[in-house]
């Protein structure tokens, strides 16, 4: 009887635990991000993989726990969708360090610009897991400055593009423009999935609250 009662009754404190500690991963995979932007090295690379996979096995358990719980204390696809967009944002931060060693490329002043501005966006994400439950508006308050972040993200990697193809035109120096394009599209896609989130993060307010 004990499994039938675990599974019907509410689990809040489980699901709330399990996305206040992906908001935790996001932060370290942009520290990680960081360090490897001001120096470049395979020990920083390895760092941004190990939360990867950190963050990865969180993930696991929260679906394991959807599986297993029969009340959720929010829709289980609203749980869903958050936790897969924070993975997903962790998981465009580690692509954007293995590029840049696959490329062999130099890290910019670009990159870095828009690696705080990732940083500043997961601790955002982080405190809105932490307030989800229990003080939902903050979180919405907090929902909102992520997306404030993602458009200045998005304007810093525009103006970065406008900059980088007004260049030489000389095939080598195509050739890193371009590889620098492709890095930084994975940042921009990081703070996609953060846009995502507050989204989500601002749904919830309206439907449970």
């Amino acid at each position: 009887m004990e499994w039938i009662r675990n599974f019907i009754q509410p689990r809040q404190n489980v699901f709330h635990k399990l996305l206040i500690q992906q908001g935790e991963c996001a932060i370290s995979g942009v520290e990680a991000l960081q360090k490897y932007l001001k120096n470049p090295g395979e020990k920083r690379g390895e760092k941004a993989k190990q939360t990867e996979k950190e963050a990865d096995e969180v993930q696991r358990i929260l679906i394991h726990e959807l599986e297993d719980t029969f009340v959720t204390p929010l829709d289980r696809e609203d749980i869903f969708a958050m936790s897969q967009a924070l993975d997903n944002f962790i998981d465009y931060v580690y692509d954007t360090v293995n590029e840049l060693e696959v490329f062999d490329l130099t890290p910019s002043e670009s990159m870095k610009t828009i690696a705080d501005l990732l940083l500043e966006m997961a601790h955002e994400l982080h405190l809105a897991m932490q307030r989800l439950m229990d003080h939902p508006r903050v979180a919405g308050q907090h929902a909102r400055k992520i997306k404030g972040i993602e458009k200045d993200i998005e304007k810093a990697y525009r103006e970065n593009l406008s900059h980088l193809f007004s260049g030489p035109e000389e095939v080598s120096y195509l050739m890193e423009a371009l590889k620098a394009r492709e890095v930084m599209h994975h940042m921009v896609h990081a703070s996609d999935q953060g846009d995502r989130a507050a989204d989500i993060i601002l749904d919830i307010g309206i439907k449970w609250y």
